[in-house]
């Protein structure tokens, strides 16, 4: 074979490994981009569930989403360990869908009493805030100030929307007394161990067939006594 022929078949073996090279290294190049663009893709849509104290708003921003960062990077466990540093929340149920969709389902403490200025919890821990609530109107023990958020999470919405203070008013007989001021200018005495008897409220006062005010005890004997 003459030097000419051979010089040409080396050139032609050499252009076909480095046509071969820029097909992997093109091959290399789209993969990485489709994972790139996958890992970069945002989420699309944020659905909140059963939030009814804290907004919607205010759970994207405390769950670091408020930009719509990646879908993929963005993991559960994060957004639930962010939002359970907040003292409304109970528990929270993060669920990643298909599109690109994340679902925050919350389950959060009950705001019950203002205390001391500031809004109690049914987890008996305080925050800020501004809610329509019943006043404690004064200082109350750790055991019984425990025992009345238990007992008052028995007591049905709608006759808690008609308590404006809640005084506590023990005896000597009943450590457990309170004394509750109604918004229709009614008052009620109350024992934690019968403070059920609070959801017969309005039955009770609609029986009365009387158009004064008074004081009726739910404590003991179950009677109205109306104002002089």
């Amino acid at each position: 074979m003459k030097k000419e022929e051979k010089e040409e078949q080396i050139v032609k073996h050499r252009k076909i490994k480095f046509a071969n090279i820029l097909v992997v290294l093109l091959l290399f190049y789209i993969i990485g981009y489709f994972i790139y663009r996958i890992l970069v893709a945002p989420i699309n849509n944020i659905y909140i569930v059963n939030n009814k104290y804290l907004s919607d708003q205010e759970i994207i921003d405390i769950s670091g989403i408020r930009n719509y960062p990646s879908f993929i990077l963005t993991t559960s466990f994060s957004i639930k360990n962010k939002l359970m540093k907040n003292s409304l929340i109970n528990d929270v149920k993060v669920t990643k869908k298909i599109g690109n969709v994340i679902e925050i389902n919350v389950e959060e403490y009950e705001p019950l009493f203002v205390y001391d200025n500031k809004i109690l919890l049914s987890s008996g821990n305080t925050v800020d805030g501004d809610y329509n609530l019943p006043v404690i109107k004064n200082k109350i023990n750790d055991d019984i100030l425990d025992k009345l958020i238990s007992k008052y999470q028995n007591v049905e919405n709608e006759i808690r929307l008609l308590i404006s203070e809640i005084e506590y008013v023990p005896n000597d007989i009943d450590k457990e007394r309170f004394l509750i001021t109604m918004n229709d200018g009614n008052y009620v005495y109350i024992t934690l161990y019968k403070i059920n008897s609070l959801n017969e409220y309005v039955k009770i006062v609609s029986s009365l067939n009387t158009n004064k005010n008074g004081i009726l005890y739910l404590d003991s004997g179950n009677y109205f006594e109306v104002f002089d």
